[in-house]
Protein backbone atom coordinates (compact mmCIF):
# COMPACT_ATOMS: atom_id res chain seq x y z
CA UNK A 1 0.00 0.00 0.00
CA UNK A 2 1.50 3.42 -0.92
CA UNK A 3 1.10 5.65 2.12
CA UNK A 4 0.36 8.52 0.19
CA UNK A 5 -2.61 7.02 -2.36
CA UNK A 6 -4.07 4.20 -0.45
CA UNK A 7 -5.84 1.37 -2.03
CA UNK A 8 -9.46 0.56 -0.65
CA UNK A 9 -10.44 -2.94 -0.47
CA UNK A 10 -13.58 -4.99 -0.99
CA UNK A 11 -13.62 -8.60 -0.24
CA UNK A 12 -16.80 -10.35 -1.26
CA UNK A 13 -17.77 -13.82 -3.34
CA UNK A 14 -14.15 -15.04 -3.33
CA UNK A 15 -12.81 -11.31 -4.75
CA UNK A 16 -10.94 -8.69 -3.97
CA UNK A 17 -11.44 -5.29 -5.43
CA UNK A 18 -9.04 -2.54 -4.35
CA UNK A 19 -9.75 1.03 -5.42
CA UNK A 20 -7.60 4.29 -5.39
CA UNK A 21 -10.46 6.83 -5.04
CA UNK A 22 -7.18 10.04 -4.59
CA UNK A 23 -5.61 8.90 -8.08
CA UNK A 24 -8.64 9.84 -10.12
CA UNK A 25 -11.21 7.24 -9.01
CA UNK A 26 -8.94 4.50 -10.33
CA UNK A 27 -9.12 0.84 -9.95
CA UNK A 28 -5.52 -0.93 -8.33
CA UNK A 29 -6.11 -4.40 -8.64
CA UNK A 30 -9.11 -6.83 -9.36
CA UNK A 31 -8.31 -10.74 -7.81
CA UNK A 32 -10.52 -13.73 -7.90
CA UNK A 33 -10.12 -16.86 -5.56
CA UNK A 34 -9.54 -19.76 -7.37
CA UNK A 35 -8.95 -23.95 -6.97
CA UNK A 36 -5.19 -24.80 -7.49
CA UNK A 37 -4.54 -26.95 -9.99
CA UNK A 38 -3.87 -30.23 -7.73
CA UNK A 39 -7.35 -28.84 -5.72
CA UNK A 40 -5.45 -28.99 -2.21
CA UNK A 41 -6.31 -25.28 -1.59
CA UNK A 42 -6.51 -21.75 -3.52
CA UNK A 43 -5.04 -19.25 -5.13
CA UNK A 44 -5.46 -15.61 -5.67
CA UNK A 45 -5.36 -14.67 -9.74
CA UNK A 46 -5.34 -11.37 -11.04
CA UNK A 47 -7.87 -10.10 -13.55
CA UNK A 48 -6.37 -6.72 -14.35
CA UNK A 49 -3.02 -6.08 -14.28
CA UNK A 50 -2.14 -5.15 -10.55
CA UNK A 51 -1.16 -1.68 -9.47
CA UNK A 52 2.43 -2.04 -7.52
CA UNK A 53 0.94 0.36 -4.98
CA UNK A 54 3.79 3.21 -5.70
CA UNK A 55 3.90 4.26 -9.37
CA UNK A 56 2.04 7.58 -9.57
CA UNK A 57 1.54 7.54 -13.47
CA UNK A 58 -2.30 6.93 -13.80
CA UNK A 59 -1.06 4.30 -16.70
CA UNK A 60 -0.01 1.74 -14.46
CA UNK A 61 -3.04 1.63 -12.49
CA UNK A 62 -5.76 -1.77 -13.04
CA UNK A 63 -8.25 0.71 -14.99
CA UNK A 64 -9.56 4.38 -14.67
CA UNK A 65 -12.53 6.22 -16.06
CA UNK A 66 -12.69 8.29 -18.71
CA UNK A 67 -14.85 11.38 -18.60
CA UNK A 68 -16.53 13.79 -19.73
CA UNK A 69 -14.34 12.20 -22.86
CA UNK A 70 -12.35 9.36 -23.90
CA UNK A 71 -9.47 8.75 -25.62
CA UNK A 72 -7.91 12.27 -27.61
CA UNK A 73 -9.18 15.71 -28.84
CA UNK A 74 -7.59 17.62 -31.76
CA UNK A 75 -7.19 21.27 -32.43
CA UNK A 76 -6.43 22.55 -28.91
CA UNK A 77 -9.98 22.25 -28.25
CA UNK A 78 -13.95 22.11 -30.48
CA UNK A 79 -16.76 24.17 -31.28
CA UNK A 80 -19.90 23.46 -30.30
CA UNK A 81 -23.12 25.61 -31.03
CA UNK A 82 -20.89 29.01 -31.96
CA UNK A 83 -18.71 28.67 -29.23
CA UNK A 84 -14.70 27.43 -29.69
CA UNK A 85 -14.02 25.21 -26.11
CA UNK A 86 -10.55 24.96 -25.16
CA UNK A 87 -9.15 22.10 -23.48
CA UNK A 88 -6.00 21.80 -21.70
CA UNK A 89 -3.06 19.59 -22.87
CA UNK A 90 -3.04 17.10 -19.50
CA UNK A 91 -0.24 14.75 -20.14
CA UNK A 92 3.47 14.68 -20.71
CA UNK A 93 4.32 13.78 -23.82
CA UNK A 94 1.07 13.39 -25.51
CA UNK A 95 0.37 16.19 -28.45
CA UNK A 96 -3.49 16.24 -27.44
CA UNK A 97 -5.64 16.08 -24.14
CA UNK A 98 -6.33 12.28 -23.84
CA UNK A 99 -9.48 11.19 -21.88
CA UNK A 100 -11.12 13.97 -19.99
CA UNK A 101 -9.94 14.98 -16.73
CA UNK A 102 -11.92 12.61 -14.09
CA UNK A 103 -9.28 10.49 -13.92
CA UNK A 104 -6.50 13.34 -12.93
CA UNK A 105 -8.62 13.93 -9.97
CA UNK A 106 -9.49 12.53 -6.23
CA UNK A 107 -12.83 11.44 -5.88
CA UNK A 108 -14.75 10.20 -2.73
CA UNK A 109 -15.40 6.81 -1.91
CA UNK A 110 -17.97 5.21 0.15
CA UNK A 111 -19.66 1.31 0.67
CA UNK A 112 -23.33 1.50 1.34
CA UNK A 113 -23.91 -2.19 1.30
CA UNK A 114 -20.80 -5.04 2.03
CA UNK A 115 -20.96 -5.83 -1.87
CA UNK A 116 -20.42 -2.15 -2.79
CA UNK A 117 -18.08 0.27 -3.10
CA UNK A 118 -19.09 3.97 -4.90
CA UNK A 119 -17.02 6.67 -6.06
CA UNK A 120 -17.66 10.34 -6.95
CA UNK A 121 -16.63 13.42 -7.85
CA UNK A 122 -17.46 16.95 -8.65
CA UNK A 123 -15.63 18.68 -11.49
CA UNK A 124 -16.12 22.37 -12.04
CA UNK A 125 -14.03 23.44 -15.06
CA UNK A 126 -11.30 21.37 -13.47
CA UNK A 127 -7.56 23.21 -15.81
CA UNK A 128 -9.55 25.59 -16.85
CA UNK A 129 -11.96 22.91 -18.92
CA UNK A 130 -15.24 23.82 -19.98
CA UNK A 131 -17.06 21.53 -18.36
CA UNK A 132 -19.07 21.53 -15.06
CA UNK A 133 -20.24 18.06 -13.74
CA UNK A 134 -20.74 15.47 -11.60
CA UNK A 135 -19.34 11.58 -11.80
CA UNK A 136 -20.52 8.39 -9.96
CA UNK A 137 -18.71 5.15 -9.97
CA UNK A 138 -20.25 1.99 -8.52
CA UNK A 139 -18.55 -1.67 -8.21
CA UNK A 140 -20.35 -4.59 -6.62
CA UNK A 141 -19.01 -8.34 -6.61
CA UNK A 142 -21.25 -10.56 -7.20
CA UNK A 143 -20.88 -14.18 -7.54
CA UNK A 144 -18.71 -14.66 -10.22
CA UNK A 145 -17.76 -11.29 -11.15
CA UNK A 146 -18.78 -8.04 -10.64
CA UNK A 147 -21.44 -5.21 -11.77
CA UNK A 148 -19.81 -1.92 -12.53
CA UNK A 149 -21.37 0.97 -13.44
CA UNK A 150 -19.95 5.03 -14.49
CA UNK A 151 -22.73 8.18 -14.51
CA UNK A 152 -21.96 11.53 -15.26
CA UNK A 153 -24.62 14.77 -14.79
CA UNK A 154 -23.89 17.99 -16.50
CA UNK A 155 -24.38 20.47 -13.94
CA UNK A 156 -23.45 23.72 -16.24
CA UNK A 157 -25.30 25.74 -17.87
CA UNK A 158 -25.37 25.95 -21.46
CA UNK A 159 -25.85 22.67 -22.93
CA UNK A 160 -22.22 20.64 -23.69
CA UNK A 161 -21.37 17.42 -25.31
CA UNK A 162 -20.55 14.22 -23.63
CA UNK A 163 -18.94 11.08 -23.78
CA UNK A 164 -17.53 8.15 -21.42
CA UNK A 165 -15.72 5.38 -21.63
CA UNK A 166 -13.26 3.03 -18.98
CA UNK A 167 -9.55 1.87 -19.50
CA UNK A 168 -9.37 -1.51 -17.97
CA UNK A 169 -5.61 -3.13 -18.54
CA UNK A 170 -5.48 -6.94 -18.88
CA UNK A 171 -2.68 -9.25 -18.32
CA UNK A 172 -1.68 -10.74 -21.43
CA UNK A 173 -0.53 -14.29 -21.22
CA UNK A 174 1.28 -16.68 -24.47
CA UNK A 175 -1.67 -17.54 -25.87
CA UNK A 176 -4.19 -15.13 -24.35
CA UNK A 177 -7.31 -14.29 -27.23
CA UNK A 178 -9.78 -11.61 -27.58
CA UNK A 179 -13.11 -11.87 -29.33
CA UNK A 180 -15.49 -9.07 -29.86
CA UNK A 181 -18.28 -8.86 -32.65
CA UNK A 182 -17.23 -5.60 -35.02
CA UNK A 183 -17.88 -4.65 -38.27
CA UNK A 184 -15.08 -1.79 -38.81
CA UNK A 185 -12.04 -0.02 -37.96
CA UNK A 186 -10.96 3.16 -37.61
CA UNK A 187 -7.09 3.32 -39.54
CA UNK A 188 -4.84 6.29 -38.30
CA UNK A 189 -1.79 8.08 -38.46
CA UNK A 190 1.28 7.89 -35.86
CA UNK A 191 -0.52 10.16 -34.10
CA UNK A 192 -2.57 8.03 -33.64
CA UNK A 193 -5.83 10.04 -34.41
CA UNK A 194 -7.96 8.51 -37.37
CA UNK A 195 -8.12 9.22 -40.70
CA UNK A 196 -9.87 6.63 -42.11
CA UNK A 197 -12.68 3.67 -42.01
CA UNK A 198 -12.84 0.66 -43.51
CA UNK A 199 -13.82 -2.72 -43.17
CA UNK A 200 -11.21 -4.03 -44.24
CA UNK A 201 -9.32 -5.12 -41.09
CA UNK A 202 -5.28 -4.69 -42.02
CA UNK A 203 -3.49 -8.09 -40.73
CA UNK A 204 -3.46 -9.46 -37.16
CA UNK A 205 -6.20 -6.12 -36.15
CA UNK A 206 -9.97 -8.39 -36.89
CA UNK A 207 -11.05 -9.37 -33.19
CA UNK A 208 -14.36 -11.12 -34.81
CA UNK A 209 -12.80 -14.68 -34.90
CA UNK A 210 -10.47 -14.20 -31.78
CA UNK A 211 -7.62 -12.27 -31.98
CA UNK A 212 -3.91 -13.00 -30.40
CA UNK A 213 -3.69 -9.82 -28.51
CA UNK A 214 0.86 -10.92 -27.68
CA UNK A 215 1.57 -11.25 -31.33
CA UNK A 216 1.31 -8.57 -33.64
CA UNK A 217 1.45 -4.77 -35.32
CA UNK A 218 0.54 -1.81 -32.62
CA UNK A 219 -2.81 -1.41 -32.68
CA UNK A 220 -4.57 1.71 -31.20
CA UNK A 221 -7.74 1.99 -33.00
CA UNK A 222 -11.32 2.33 -32.09
CA UNK A 223 -13.68 -0.13 -33.71
CA UNK A 224 -17.28 0.36 -35.40
CA UNK A 225 -20.58 -2.14 -34.79
CA UNK A 226 -19.63 -3.45 -31.72
CA UNK A 227 -22.34 -5.10 -30.40
CA UNK A 228 -21.61 -4.81 -26.53
CA UNK A 229 -19.91 -8.18 -25.64
CA UNK A 230 -16.59 -9.23 -25.55
CA UNK A 231 -14.53 -12.12 -24.04
CA UNK A 232 -10.87 -12.72 -23.14
CA UNK A 233 -9.66 -16.11 -22.59
CA UNK A 234 -6.24 -16.92 -20.87
CA UNK A 235 -5.99 -20.92 -21.64
CA UNK A 236 -2.99 -21.40 -19.63
CA UNK A 237 -5.08 -20.39 -16.85
CA UNK A 238 -8.18 -22.16 -17.48
CA UNK A 239 -9.92 -18.85 -17.33
CA UNK A 240 -12.38 -16.73 -19.25
CA UNK A 241 -13.82 -13.39 -18.79
CA UNK A 242 -16.64 -11.75 -20.20
CA UNK A 243 -17.76 -8.19 -20.86
CA UNK A 244 -21.04 -6.96 -21.50
CA UNK A 245 -21.69 -3.02 -21.90
CA UNK A 246 -25.61 -3.20 -21.18
CA UNK A 247 -26.58 0.06 -22.84
CA UNK A 248 -24.29 -0.89 -25.84
CA UNK A 249 -26.16 -3.89 -26.29
CA UNK A 250 -29.91 -2.65 -25.52
CA UNK A 251 -28.81 -0.16 -28.05
CA UNK A 252 -27.80 -3.05 -30.50
CA UNK A 253 -30.71 -5.57 -30.21
CA UNK A 254 -33.20 -2.59 -30.54
CA UNK A 255 -31.39 -1.65 -33.84
CA UNK A 256 -28.19 -3.71 -35.09
CA UNK A 257 -28.01 -0.88 -37.15
CA UNK A 258 -26.48 1.62 -34.70
CA UNK A 259 -22.74 1.19 -34.43
CA UNK A 260 -21.15 0.56 -30.68
CA UNK A 261 -17.45 1.61 -30.27
CA UNK A 262 -14.97 0.00 -28.73
CA UNK A 263 -11.47 0.57 -28.51
CA UNK A 264 -8.25 -1.93 -28.43
CA UNK A 265 -4.82 -1.10 -27.25
CA UNK A 266 -2.18 -3.68 -27.91
CA UNK A 267 1.39 -2.32 -27.63
CA UNK A 268 4.20 -4.10 -29.50
CA UNK A 269 6.06 -5.60 -26.31
CA UNK A 270 4.67 -5.02 -22.29
CA UNK A 271 2.58 -7.45 -19.98
CA UNK A 272 -0.70 -5.73 -20.68
CA UNK A 273 -3.36 -4.58 -23.49
CA UNK A 274 -6.64 -2.17 -23.13
CA UNK A 275 -10.02 -3.98 -24.25
CA UNK A 276 -11.66 -0.59 -23.73
CA UNK A 277 -15.36 0.34 -23.73
CA UNK A 278 -16.25 3.75 -24.91
CA UNK A 279 -19.20 5.38 -26.04
CA UNK A 280 -17.80 7.21 -29.04
CA UNK A 281 -15.00 6.98 -31.64
CA UNK A 282 -11.55 9.39 -31.19
CA UNK A 283 -11.76 12.79 -31.94
CA UNK A 284 -15.64 12.58 -32.18
CA UNK A 285 -15.74 16.04 -31.00
CA UNK A 286 -14.04 16.79 -35.00
CA UNK A 287 -17.23 15.18 -36.47
CA UNK A 288 -20.59 17.71 -37.14
CA UNK A 289 -22.20 14.49 -36.19
CA UNK A 290 -20.48 14.28 -33.41
CA UNK A 291 -20.70 10.29 -33.38
CA UNK A 292 -21.42 8.79 -30.08
CA UNK A 293 -21.56 11.52 -27.86
CA UNK A 294 -24.42 13.01 -26.22
CA UNK A 295 -25.54 16.49 -25.44
CA UNK A 296 -26.84 16.92 -21.64
CA UNK A 297 -28.72 19.67 -20.92
CA UNK A 298 -28.27 20.65 -17.31
CA UNK A 299 -29.48 17.85 -14.75
CA UNK A 300 -29.14 14.75 -17.55
CA UNK A 301 -27.08 12.44 -17.28
CA UNK A 302 -25.05 9.67 -19.59
CA UNK A 303 -24.57 6.42 -18.18
CA UNK A 304 -22.56 3.08 -18.82
CA UNK A 305 -22.68 -0.24 -17.38
CA UNK A 306 -20.88 -2.97 -17.50
CA UNK A 307 -21.47 -7.20 -16.38
CA UNK A 308 -18.48 -8.56 -15.57
CA UNK A 309 -18.53 -12.54 -15.47
CA UNK A 310 -15.64 -15.21 -15.12
CA UNK A 311 -15.26 -18.74 -15.22
CA UNK A 312 -12.78 -21.99 -15.39
CA UNK A 313 -12.54 -23.41 -18.77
Amino acid sequence: MNQHQPIVWLKYANQQLGLVPSMGGSVAAWKIELSTSGGQGTELVDLLRPWDGNNPDRYSLASFPMLPWSNRITGGGFDFEGTFYPIALNREGEPYPIHGDGWLQPWQISQPDQDTLVMSVESKHFSGNPYHYSSSQTFQLVDGGMNQSISVTHLGDAPMPYGLGLHPWFLRTAQTRLQARVDGIWLSGTDPIPTRHTKDFPPTTDINDGMDVVNGSLIDNAYTGWDGFGTIQWPEKHLKLTMTALEVQQDYQQNPANTGFCLIYRPVNGSAFCFEPITHPIDAFHDKKLPGLKVLSKGETLQLRLVWEFETI
